[in-house]
């Protein structure tokens, strides 16, 4: 529970890793930081309804929604018929990713130790060329491996349960989405390095979608491994592509890229969304601005000009996986 970034006591006290032998005394750890900080979380929204309801109403939404007349009460303290509310979560990608390395790379096959890794987090890798290397090429989320996949269904099991149906003030109940907007760059900024290979500071993946660079066996892979996740029990979620212009052009690139769509939602995925540019174009468009006034890019969940972007948020998606289609 001490994040090293902060140099502060910020979770619960779960113990030295180090002493932990198996990779399930870990997972119990990690699960008792989750429901610690999910805590934390209900109970500042809790704080935070109240305060909309009493300073912030909205009459011309009450007035739009069924039931806040009849009821006599506005949309923000609980007039409408229908009052869930949603959990927003980021970053499975990177934390499926983190908790695989350890598995297999500390537990399994002991090719390291968790003290070497504790080492390497902490000089950011640097020096641990050995350690990255294995991590870079551990099980990862994204590709059709269960390995990685199972633990990103037990993570999100996990938090699922943490979560939804817990009561919210004014008598709705609460549920999960996975719909990060911009979050995941902010959340990357204030994260040390991971035993995924993930540096100090980088964001972390977004939306449901895999980390960057690690999803190397194309599109379908993705797919179906986003498909393990049981999206039917969340609010929403957000699974981001980026092509280069050639994968789609034509009539054969279209057909291709409808039946990845239409398989990805009968697997059950909820949301899919793409870019369709190459990293040139994007490179070219962050060092001159003023020849790409008119350029739009898919964030997550939006669109915006991509000179509108931060550049930690320009570089995010410039760094996300170009996928192609056989």
């Amino acid at each position: 529970g001490y994040d090293p970034v902060s140099e502060q006591q910020l979770g619960v006290k779960t113990g030295d890793p180090r002493t932990f032998t198996t990779y399930e005394e870990l997972y119990e750890a990690f699960k008792t930081q989750l429901r610690h900080f999910i805590e934390i979380k209900m109970e500042g929204n809790d704080i935070i309804e109240r305060l909309v309801a009493e300073l912030v109403p909205a009459p011309f939404m009450s007035i739009l929604t069924d039931d806040c007349i009849a009821r006599g009460e506005d949309y923000s303290r609980g007039g409408a018929r229908y009052n869930t509310r949603y959990i927003q979560c980021v970053g499975i990608g990177t934390i499926t990713d983190a908790l695989s390395a350890v598995k297999y790379g500390i537990y399994e096959s002991e090719s390291f130790t968790m003290d070497a890794m504790l080492g390497a987090l902490k000089d950011n890798f640097a020096g641990h060329e050995t350690i990255k290397h294995w991590v870079d090429h551990a099980p990862k989320y994204g590709n059709d491996d269960d390995r990685a996949d199972t633990i990103m269904a037990s993570v999100f099991d996990t938090l699922y349960h943490l979560i939804t149906g817990r009561p919210t003030v004014y008598g709705g109940h609460y549920r999960i989405d996975m719909l990060p907007t911009t979050c995941h760059v902010y959340f990357g900024s204030v994260t040390g390095a991971l035993p995924n290979g993930r540096l100090a500071g980088k964001p972390q993946s977004e939306g449901i979608s895999p980390e960057k660079g690690a999803d190397r066996k194309g599109p379908t892979a993705v797919i179906k491994s986003c498909a393990k996740m049981n999206h039917g029990v969340t609010g929403g979620t957000l699974l981001n592509q980026k092509f280069i212009p050639s994968v789609v052009q034509g009539e054969r690139g279209l057909l291709g890229m409808s039946a990845l769509i239409r398989t990805y939602f009968k697997l059950g995925g909820h949301h899919i969304q793409f870019n369709v540019i190459d990293r040139k174009t994007l490179l070219d468009a962050q060092a001159y601005p003023e020849e790409y006034k008119d350029l739009i890019v898919r964030v997550a969940g939006y669109s915006d000009y991509f000179n509108n972007l931060s550049k930690a948020l320009q570089d995010e998606i410039i760094q996300r996986t170009e996928q192609g289609l056989c």
